[in-house]
């Protein structure tokens, strides 16, 4: 008798807490945003997406654990470490093959204030994770003004190695533009020469 007393104790306890558990008087503390970009973002969005035209998709806010993968036989304690870093950087947009989603090249823009500026400085981790995986890097300094040419001029200084391979410029030349962009006296990359503001 004592034992069934027990138990169905036991059974209103359980179910008291998972009702508790349950209760939809949960508060979650957020508010919907407004923009999911902000006003700089969209409109460098729209220049890529018109420098690139139907060629590439445009992919946004990539995290960059998402396009890389550990390498056979790494150690892991190295794997975590890793994977740690990664899992905490993104890159603002990622060209990708159209047909197959091939990441072709990785763009983030590079604030000189606010709360981004720390994309001012490169981050090593980044550029050295993409190096690696040979996926080119361009970081281009935020500013109004920008033509959809210049942004255009700048993907296609990055696509060199993509458009050889494409035989769109002859191998073992020392050519580093295609020959699609003209040279002109403007500046080949939507940024200046400053070191602080260059993104090589």
């Amino acid at each position: 008798m004592e034992i069934a007393i027990v138990l169905m104790v036991l059974l209103i306890t359980v179910a008291v807490v998972a009702i508790k558990l349950s209760d939809t008087s949960i508060t979650f503390p957020f508010a919907s945003k407004k923009q999911l970009f902000t006003e700089a973002e969209r409109q460098f969005l729209h220049l890529i997406e018109t420098a690139v035209g139907d060629e590439f998709r445009v992919m946004c806010r990539i995290k960059l654990i998402d396009l890389l993968s550990l390498k056979n036989n790494t150690s892991k304690k190295m794997a975590n470490s890793a994977l740690l870093q990664a899992g905490k950087k993104h890159v603002d947009f990622v060209l990708c093959d159209r047909k197959d989603f091939t990441p072709v090249l990785a763009i983030d823009l590079v604030y000189g204030q606010g709360k981004d500026g720390h994309k001012l400085k490169r981050d090593y981790f980044v550029s050295g994770a993409l190096d690696t995986v040979a996926i080119p890097h361009a970081r281009i300094k935020a500013k109004a003004g920008y033509t959809v040419t210049e942004i255009r001029e700048c993907i296609e200084t990055k696509l060199v190695p993509l458009r050889r391979k494409q035989g769109k410029i002859p191998f073992g030349t020392s050519q580093d533009k295609p020959e699609l962009i003209k040279r002109t006296n403007k500046p080949t990359r939507p940024l200046s020469p400053s070191r602080n503001a260059i993104a090589a």
